[in-house]
Order: structure tokens, then sequence, then C-alpha cells
């Protein structure tokens, strides 16, 4: 039991790992992306309007009339069976605004349990879910707004907690110059039902800038993403990785991380090769899970993400891959079509 409890710890740590700024708040799973299209640009997307519903899970101002009837599925394949996925609706109630239904949900597989001598007495399961209910609505031509209300509920075996949650944002788009830019604040909210009794821990809020450009007469869209505007070090200082010893104490020193490293760890930057209406190519770059979690002496392409998105028909498919560790990768699956296409159009009948 103790061993099965210890190694699902150290999952949750890796998760958190994974949104780079962990240890320091519950429900980290909500940092990890289950959309392909958000996977690959760097895990983070809430500069670009259009009517793909993939693009408003994170930012409820990109909610628009023109994702009416859209539905999305997305799925993750993670380390040892562990599973992410989420789904997603949107309706449009003209004047009222567009609303969308959401559920994002985390499966960490089964998991032994032991008695004190190591005898298997059981199994038990531990996942997360996360139930979101979002609004968007445009105050004119250039701005819109939304809001994003959101129920959390944990259930890690003999410990669950269920917390509330809300997304504020602000959008200005202007089609004609192709300039989109969003002001985000997320996942600020409390614990109503704590893990440990009277032990009140903090939701992973933050607040985020980003800016996308189409360039004109290119296929190429880029966005730039600021993370984390309530905090400027988000440096994590690794205990083990000491720099040199004082020769008079004989300790080791911690190593300092310069202005323009800590500086750096809060954008990611991706881009766009919109080749056709039906085939996008995607990739971006994250600093800090670059910085973060690659292993010095063989960092590879951690940081590195890249997708595609195609649309076949009615349907409109995605893949990305985001390289968190040199251990390994996520894949990331989305599959989204507009419920409205299968309604078939009755020919009316002369009388």
């Amino acid at each position: 039991m103790r061993n099965s409890l210890s190694f699902l710890v150290f999952l949750f740590s890796c998760f958190t790992g994974v949104a780079q700024t962990g240890g320091g708040a519950v429900y980290s799973f909500l940092d990890v992306p289950a959309s392909a299209r958000i996977a690959a640009l760097g895990g983070t997307l809430i500069s670009v309007r259009d009517d793909d519903i993939n693009a408003a899970l994170q930012a409820p101002s990109l909610i628009n009339p023109g994702m009416n009837g859209a539905l999305a599925l997305n799925a993750v394949t993670y380390v040892d069976g562990v599973k992410f996925g989420d789904a997603a609706y949107a309706r449009d109630y003209k004047s009222f605004g567009t609303f969308m239904g959401h559920i994002h949900y985390a499966n960490y597989g089964q998991f032994l349990e032991t008695n004190d001598f190591g005898d298997i007495t059981g199994t038990f399961h531990a996942s997360d879910y996360a139930l979101d209910l979002g609004w968007g609505y445009n105050l004119n031509s250039l701005f819109s707004v939304g809001a994003t209300l959101r129920g959390i509920y944990s259930d890690y075996y003999i410990y669950n907690a269920f917390g509330i949650a809300a997304d504020v944002s602000a959008t200005l788009c202007d089609t004609t110059s192709h300039w989109t830019a969003t002001l985000l604040f997320r996942n600020f909210g409390s614990q109503l039902k704590n893990y440990v009794r009277n032990n009140n821990e903090p939701l992973p809020a933050e607040a985020l800038i980003a800016v996308s450009k189409r360039l004109t007469h290119t296929p190429l869209r880029f966005n730039i993403t600021y993370r984390h505007l309530e905090k400027f070090d988000i440096t994590y200082t690794d205990p083990l990785n000491t720099g040199d010893v004082d020769p008079v104490t004989g300790e080791a020193t911690i190593k300092e991380t310069k202005f323009s490293g800590k500086l750096a760890r809060h954008f990611i930057i991706g881009t766009e090769i919109l080749l056709s209406k039906n085939f996008h190519l995607r990739a971006a770059y994250n600093f800090e899970r670059r910085q973060e979690l690659q292993v010095s002496t063989r960092p590879g392409t951690v940081g590195f993400s890249f997708g595609v998105g195609l649309k076949i028909s009615k349907f409109i498919l995605g893949y990305g891959f985001g390289n968190y560790h040199l251990a390994g990768g996520a894949s990331h699956f989305s599959i989204s079509t507009r419920l409205s296409e299968f309604t078939k159009k009755r020919t009316p009948v002369e009388g």
C-alpha cells in the first residue's frame, strides 16, 4: 500500500513538472492540454480566434458564434497507461452569447493495494475531473469577453477533494491587420473540500497575455505567449544541481539563474503554417519546459512540440506531440466536427 501511494505521489509530481511551475498547487492536471492543436503549439494557445472549438478550451473570450454546434473529442496517450482526455460542445444563443460545455479528465490507471508486509490486498484507481461551463460574447467587431466556471474533483483512493475555479479573459481581434491579443486570468478559485481536513491548498492560478499575427500574403501565423504575469521568478532551483565548492567552508553553492534566464522562462513561441484551408502544420518552443525538464548532458528536443491539422469531409483531425523529457513525450489526438453538417436539408415538395 505504501509503495503504491509513493508511486502515485511521484506520478503526480511528474505531471506537475509538465506544468513546469509545479509543487505549489493542487489540480495540476488542469495544465495538461488534451487538444492536439494546443499541445503542438507549446501547451498554451489563447491568441487565435477562429471557428476551432479547441482554441477556446483555454480562453473563454475565444468562444464565438462560429463554433455553434461544434463538437470536439481529444485524447492523450501518456506514460505507463496514464490517459488524459476531454470533450467539448458549443451552442450559440444570439444576443445572449455563445456557451460551451467542456469536461477534462485524467485517469492514472490501476494501483496495487498492499499491507505493511507487501502482501497484495486489492487494487484501486486514481483520477481527476473538471467540468466547465464557458461563455463568450462579442462586444463589437474588435473586442470579445468571456468567463468559465469550473468544478474540479479528485479521487485518489482514500483521499479526495473538490474545488471550484473561474477563468476570465478579454480578446482584441483585428481581422483587417490580422492581429489578435488576449489577456487571461485562469484557475482562480479555492478548494471546497480538502484532501486532508483543514489543509486548504492553492489552485494553479495564473495570469497570461498572448499575441498572434498572420503575415499578409503568406501562410504563416506566429503567436507569442507570456505566462505568469503575477510572478517574475518562476525558476525551479534543484538543490542537487550545485555550483562550485567554497574552498573555505567546503559547501557547494546553488547555481543562480540570470535575469535573462528568468525572463525567457515565461515565453512560448509557436507558429502555424496554413498551407490550405484543410491542411495546417504547427510547431512551438516552450522555454521553461526546455530549461526545467532537459537533461543537461542530453538535452535533445525537450521543449519543442509539433503537430498537424487535417480536414477530411466533415471531420477535422489533429495530431500533436509534446517532447517533455528525454524519457519521452506525449501524443495528442483530436477529432472535431459540426453537428449541423450531418443534418440533411430537405427538398421542399411542390404542391
